[in-house]
């Protein structure tokens, strides 16, 4: 990464320009860092301000894909790995500002605004680069940042804040910290909506098939749940054998809870006559920065005011 970060930064390797002016939001680790949550965020704010947003995404696993659809309608969303062949199918849709969904190392197209979003919980991993740790870069790759994002789960917000500390003099730009927390749950087919309060004192089984599933489990212990807890590596494609064990937990535990990236998967292959389980809704809170990034997003484009 290093080696290539070099070649495009003294210009060996071609840099593309895409139609629109464009935000890509990646992490430095593999998974984990609340990147998708904070894509759909910025999207949102984008819609706010009376631009379409254009999410493209390379698709791998087809969750996120389905995620941002069903988030975000009004969207114009394109998986394709050929970043600007996607940004200009998202033009054709009517899309006014791209959104680059796990995009930071991808140095091959250019971008606006670059935003690195890092875990408070991933800084106590081991400091190994892939495969053998979940460092795609060192921190130095902060310098190409724009912005940088702090998330945390399960983090206390000292944690976080000690970190965003520590990497103030690493790169110029707004730097702002975010709590992701479960405070909601929908049916899975329902939609019908519970405070998270509901599970406390209750048997339930927590299911992910995500990059980091502790902070998955830890947020759901945290609702005072007894949990039993039921993992898959990360995009794993659910099938006909792994819903029949769920649907006969679910009829054994009071409540199954699956993330929203699994959720889109089990939809519509959950059987009718199963109990359905609740999925885990992400809440972002701002706790610091909040006003730096809405100003960096502005300077991106001319903000259309809604009539």
């Amino acid at each position: 990464m290093a080696l290539r970060a070099a070649a495009y930064r003294r210009g060996w390797a071609v840099v593309q320009d895409l139609p629109l002016p464009s935000v890509a939001v990646g992490n430095l680790t593999v998974g984990g860092s609340g990147k998708t949550p904070i894509a759909m965020w910025i999207a949102r704010y984008y819609l706010s301000r009376g631009l379409v947003p254009g999410i493209l995404l390379r698709g791998y696993g087809g969750d996120e894909t389905l995620v941002h659809q069903r988030n975000l309608p009004d969207a114009k969303v394109v998986a394709d790995p050929d970043r600007a062949a996607g940004a200009e199918r998202a033009l054709a849709q009517g899309a006014a500002v791209l959104v680059l969904d796990d995009a930071f190392q991808r140095l091959d197209v250019h971008r606006d605004l670059n935003i690195a979003v890092l875990s408070a919980e991933t800084q106590r991993a081991v400091r190994w680069p892939l495969p053998a740790g979940p460092w795609r870069e060192t921190r130095h790759a902060l310098e190409r940042a724009d912005a940088v994002i702090i998330t945390r789960k399960r983090a206390s917000a000292e944690a976080a804040f000690s970190l965003a500390k520590e990497l103030r003099g690493s790169f110029q730009g707004p730097l702002a910290v975010v709590h992701l927390g479960v405070r909601r749950l929908e049916g899975l087919l329902s939609g019908t909506g519970h405070p998270a309060s509901i599970l406390a004192g209750k048997r339930v089984v927590a299911a992910a098939a995500i990059a980091d599933p502790g902070s998955f489990v830890a947020q759901t212990k945290a609702t005072g749940a007894q949990v039993q807890v039921a993992t898959w590596k990360d995009h794993h494609r659910f099938g006909v054998e792994d819903v029949a064990w769920l649907a006969h937990a679910a009829r054994r535990a009071d409540h199954v809870v699956v993330t929203e990236k699994d959720a889109v998967k089990l939809r519509p292959m959950w059987p009718a006559d199963a109990p359905e389980p609740l999925v885990a809704m992400l809440d972002l809170e701002w706790e610091h920065g909040a006003d730096d990034i809405r100003a960096a997003l502005d300077a991106v484009v001319t903000p259309v005011e809604r009539l």
